[in-house]
């Protein structure tokens, strides 16, 4: 799992239909890397989260990378 503060949100004109509900965020990691996560929790700019990449966040939605899955209160 990683650590990071959500930085912003990723915007697109047009969604695939077999994207569940959620939305693409930029987070930055403790290590003060950047990347784009998918979140299914409702997630802010400066909230602070947990996020799981490779199988286990693709197990959720085949092609994502990353994956939020918790908040850090």
């Amino acid at each position: 799992m990683i650590r990071a503060t959500v930085v912003g949100s990723v915007w697109a004109t047009k969604r695939l239909v077999g994207v569940p509900s959620g939305a693409f965020l930029e987070v930055e990691t403790d290590s003060g890397a950047r990347l784009v996560a998918y979140d299914v929790l409702g997630s802010g700019p400066g909230e602070q989260v947990l996020i799981v990449q490779g199988s286990v966040a693709s197990s959720y939605f085949q092609g994502i990378d990353a994956l939020i899955i918790g908040s850090i209160d």
